[in-house]
């Protein structure tokens, strides 16, 4: 029993891919819908080619595989997906043999990463394996049969703390499983791009249609499982309120409380949450639904500064732009957004020091040090990030000489673009 077990989460056997979830679980894994093309209504040419190959290679070989998530939504209200995402029974290293330029990536979470094309025109098909819920209780008992092998153990990296948080994700389920795992309703469809079949568990065509973010069971305790679905329920409302979607009341009504969860979470995450937030297109969205839910505060210091700063005249603009950019598909950097946040704090430094009677070339460099100290810390790893940065802000006083050498000298260096741009909007800003 506990051998059959074992095989069904490392996909070992066809129980795997029966849709089925295990015999014995309490959670609510929600009844399958097919829904077809007639009445889904999804334009099939809005589909990624490289996402249809992906799908394809996958099924021909034998496995399940569905587009799955936010592209799906996306092309249930027809918008074409900028993202394109693909579910399978095949393991990561399964996928990982069937494609030429393919690679595993994460540990928490392993996907594959399937690479097309080249240089700035490539695009990546990420790929993951169906997961299921395996409690601490269920993996300690199989852990503790002699009979496990060291290779079945390998495919059981999933567990829980005191508090229900997910800490690790490597448990290989069916579509049913991975289904009821999944956030919100609206991203937990899967569709054949070959049958055109929707698949549903969760009553996501229905919230789809109704413009409704509802996360799946209990929001509470799906926060607790994974709180950075908390900065997800304010990105998902944010970004989808042009097209008419509201939080289900019984989502948003934990979203307050559950806010302290956030500390436990590691800083480097919260960073890139807070990126998402700001550069996915919908910055000043993001910031009026933090407001709107009494979440200004609270969930990462250097976002509560963002918040805080959003209605001064530099950060509002350099808000709009990003959005803008986005909008038009140009790439956006969050040094840029991060430079103009922070430079009245930068500024004020400088000045103090200049009245002190500094000189003003190390008198920035210091004013800049202070600044990553208190606002942005290690988080960063002082990497690219903080070196261009650093960069736009030690060009600005170089704006100010129009003689001699020094303006020709300045248009080669890397930086120069995002520091005139940077200037720019402090110009206009005045």
């Amino acid at each position: 029993m506990i051998k059959k077990f074992i095989n069904k989460l490392l996909g070992k056997s066809d129980s795997a891919a029966d849709g089925k979830p295990a015999k014995g679980k309490k959670t609510n894994y929600g009844k399958r819908e097919d829904i077809g093309v007639a009445t889904h209504g999804i334009d099939n040419d809005l589909v990624d080619d490289r996402a249809r190959d992906v799908v394809h290679v996958l099924k021909r070989a034998g496995f399940q595989a569905y587009i799955v998530g936010g592209a799906v939504r996306d092309l249930l209200v027809g918008l074409r997906p900028k993202d394109f995402d693909v579910a399978t029974n095949a393991t990561p290293e399964q996928v990982k043999h069937l494609f030429r330029r393919a690679f595993i990536i994460g540990r928490r979470f392993r996907i594959v990463h399937v690479v097309y094309g080249r240089g700035r025109e490539h695009e990546v098909i990420e790929v993951t394996t169906f997961r299921a819920n395996l409690d601490n209780a269920a993996a300690e008992q199989v852990k503790g049969n002699e009979k496990t092998s060291k290779s079945e153990l390998a495919g059981m990296k999933h567990a829980v703390d005191s508090t229900g948080r997910v800490l690790r994700d490597n448990v290989w389920g069916t579509q049913q499983e991975d289904a009821v795992r999944r956030d919100f309703t609206i991203n937990a469809m899967y569709y054949d791009p070959e049958t055109q079949i929707v698949v549903d568990y969760h009553g996501g065509f229905k919230d789809a249609k109704n413009r409704v973010i509802r996360m799946i069971g209990d929001a509470a305790a799906r926060y607790r499982e994974d709180p950075v679905r908390i900065i997800r329920a304010v990105r998902f409302a944010a970004k989808l309120a042009p097209l008419g979607f509201k939080l289900d009341s019984k989502t948003a009504a934990p979203l307050l409380a559950s806010q302290k969860l956030l500390a436990d979470v590691p800083q480097s995450r919260l960073f890139d949450e807070m990126l998402k937030l700001l550069q996915t297109g919908h910055a000043q969205s993001s910031i009026d639904t933090l407001k709107a839910l009494g979440m200004a505060k609270g969930i990462y210091p250097l976002l509560d500064v963002v918040v805080e700063r959003a209605d001064q005249t530099l950060v509002r603009v350099a808000l709009e732009d990003t959005d803008r950019r986005v909008g038009e598909g140009k790439p956006v950097v969050a040094s840029f957004l991060l430079a103009c946040v922070l430079w009245a704090d930068v500024r004020d430094g400088w000045a103090a020091r200049l009245r002190q009677r500094q000189h003003s070339h190390p008198a920035l460099q210091d004013a800049i040090d202070d600044v990553f100290n208190a606002r942005i810390g290690d988080v960063s790893g002082r990497g690219k990030l903080a070196a261009d940065m650093r960069e736009i802000w030690m060009m600005q006083p170089r704006f100010e000489k129009r003689v001699g050498n020094t303006p020709f000298g300045m248009v080669d260096q890397p930086r120069f673009r995002a520091s005139f741009d940077f200037m720019r909007l402090r110009a206009g800003c005045r």
